[in-house]
């Protein structure tokens, strides 16, 4: 998030800076074209006006020598001047810098008139071959009488030269400026979003429950107090964390033993099957240690085990306590106790993730249990566990219509039902556990429970 802000932020004022720059840029352009071409034409102006102070007496008294000489010194010491010209009322050129001239007829348009002053100077713009021009016209003036012109010519290219270097230096100038200025932005952005980022990671943290630390205070502005402020929070929030961690963990062991509790009180109801689903259970933890399950999973896979004959809550007395063989509606009510369990738990949502284990302990891993024939792996791995756990208790268990098999015998059983009725893998890792052992103490479980 933070590497967002700081980009957009970074680019936000970029691009501000270079929109200022570009705009700066062309009002500096423009002013130095204008003072560029202000100062050639106040030059130009300037020598139009010293040669017509000098051109009118050399006019009067014919002195043809004279102007020649003003105008070829005047094109000499102002190399950005194209050429001066004297004409005289009738626009004939009297002298020119360009001595091939004289004697040429001058004709100017009225409507190319750039700039007329007071004083009766005018400032041309001439389109010619060879470039555009500027003419300034000023009038040789006698005792009120006017005698001529003085023209000077000023070719554009000296202006459109001089404004290239500067819009050079301009670019050069302004290059730096961006770059410097990036540099100050990327700078600023770091600034500001260090704190962003500071607390940023201190939220990642606060939400996986790894708060360590205050987070370090970079400034004393806006950011500085909500960082303090978050520190502040954080630290109420990891203590209620703490104080509702272990509430929890005692509400869970409540919960558990109520759980643990309610399961034998299942089995009471037959003195058959008194402890039958904490053993159900016990063998069931065996199995998942031996595939490995983690902790959460073996309480979870226990907690199941616990439940998974709770639908014979509504299963009829005279059903479960019938010591004889039971009738085919008998049966079928009895296998109806998976789908009765089921819904009894649906009824509290924190015990819905213990429906499956319980609806599906009767399949059959070749598909043909009950009640949705579930087959393979699609049978959920508690369920499958708490088959051959059930199994393995009701062959080891006495019952009014059979004696009770030995647990040599009943692993015996449960490896020729590997594959068909029982998951092969689970049932291998069960008699491995059986071998090696690892069969748990039903007493201290079951004192534990009570």
């Amino acid at each position: 998030m933070f590497r967002s802000i700081r980009f957009k932020l970074s680019l936000f004022v970029f691009l501000l800076l270079i929109f200022t720059t570009f705009v700066f840029s062309l009002g500096m352009v423009e002013i130095l074209n204008q003072t560029i071409l202000n100062e050639i034409l106040k030059r130009a102006e300037s020598l139009s006006k010293s040669s017509a102070s000098v051109a009118s007496y050399s006019l009067i008294s014919g002195d043809a020598l004279g102007m020649d000489h003003l105008v070829f010194e005047g094109k000499q010491s102002n190399p950005d001047v194209e050429y001066i010209a004297v004409i005289d009322t009738k626009m004939n050129v009297v002298a020119h810098s360009d001595i091939k001239k004289r004697g040429e007829i001058l004709k100017r348009p009225e409507e190319n008139v750039f700039r007329k002053n007071t004083d009766g100077t005018i400032i041309r713009q001439i389109p010619l071959s060879s470039g555009r021009f500027f003419e300034v016209s000023t009038p040789l003036v006698f005792k009120n009488k006017l005698l001529g012109t003085v023209i000077v010519g000023v070719n554009q290219s000296v202006l459109l030269e001089a404004q290239r270097l500067a819009r050079h230096r301009i670019f050069v100038t302004l290059t730096i400026v961006l770059l410097v200025g990036l540099i100050g932005i990327l700078g600023l952005a770091f600034f500001i979003t260090r704190p962003i980022q500071e607390l940023s990671s201190g939220v990642e943290e606060l939400k996986e429950g790894k708060r360590t630390r205050p987070l370090r205070v970079f400034s004393k502005d806006e950011l500085g107090e909500l960082t303090e402020s978050f520190n502040t929070m954080s630290e109420l929030i990891t203590e209620q964390q703490k104080e509702l961690f272990k509430f929890t963990q005692e509400l869970e062991e409540a919960y558990v033993s109520i759980l643990r509790v309610l399961a034998v009180a299942i089995d009471a109801r037959d003195p058959y099957t008194l402890g039958h689903s904490a053993r159900v259970a016990l063998h069931s933890l065996v199995i998942g240690e031996e595939m490995g399950l983690e902790k959460n999973e073996l309480e979870e896979l226990e907690i199941a085990s616990l439940f998974h004959d709770v639908g014979k809550l509504k299963t009829p007395d005279s059903i479960l306590f019938k010591s004889r063989t039971l009738d085919t509606a008998e049966y079928n009510e009895i296998r109806q106790h998976p789908e009765d369990g089921a819904e009894i738990l649906k009824k509290v949502k924190s015990l819905e993730k213990y429906v499956a284990p319980v609806r599906h302990h009767h399949e059959y891993y070749n598909g043909k249990g009950y009640p949705d024939g579930l087959d393979g792996d699609r049978i959920p791995l508690y369920a499958a566990i708490i088959s051959i756990a059930d199994t393995f208790d009701a062959m080891t268990s006495t019952r009014p219509y059979r004696r009770a098999q030995s647990k040599v015998e009943a692993l015996k059983e449960l490896e020729k039902g590997a594959g068909k009725q029982f998951h092969p893998d689970l049932v291998k890792a069960f008699k491995r556990a059986m071998e090696n052992g690892k069969e748990p103490s039903l007493h201290s479980y079951l004192t534990k429970v009570i």
